[in-house]
């Protein structure tokens, strides 16, 4: 599902349930989340670990290997 689709799905759902009131919400969300999916910071953020978060892996005892 793209955001376009999550968006109609989500406005006509608002409208289903008599909340159009929601929609500008809805939109603002929509705004938002493409902000942050745009941001120069969020480019390698489905990247391959570093080394610090495999070493920060192998200490800690909560890892449930």
């Amino acid at each position: 599902m793209t955001p376009d689709d999550w968006l109609v799905a989500a406005k006509t759902d608002a409208d289903r349930r008599g909340l159009p009131e929601l929609k500008p919400l809805l939109d603002a969300l929509n705004d938002a989340t493409r902000a942050l999916r745009a941001a120069s910071w969020n480019r390698h953020a489905a990247g391959p670990p570093s080394a610090v978060d495999a070493a920060d892996r192998a200490t800690r005892s909560d890892d449930p290997r």
